[in-house]
């Protein structure tokens, strides 16, 4: 992979006060390799949705975002996609 590869991790969630805790686990756990983190949900002063998304900007060893990537998806409710932009070399 070149290092000027970008690797995103687009994550949804449903029932986010369900699942949230497991969440929360694996990205601290894989906290180290989170560049951005961005999160996304329904809401207003009468409304907040209890499904959501999280955008993770992801930095180093590929192998730890597989593993980040794996272990989200194996957490029930949640459903997480990788997409990798890649630059040509200089």
């Amino acid at each position: 992979m070149d290092r000027e590869d970008h690797i995103l991790l687009a994550v949804h969630i449903t029932d986010r006060i369900k699942h949230a805790s497991q969440v929360q686990e694996q990205l601290t756990q894989y906290g180290c390799n989170i560049k951005t983190r961005l999160g996304l949900h329904e809401a207003d002063a009468n409304y907040c949705s209890p499904n959501g998304m999280i955008i993770l900007e992801m930095v180093g060893d590929e192998t730890l975002i597989g593993e980040l990537h794996e272990g989200l998806n194996g957490i029930e409710g949640v459903e997480a996609k990788k997409v990798v932009f890649t630059h040509p070399a200089p």
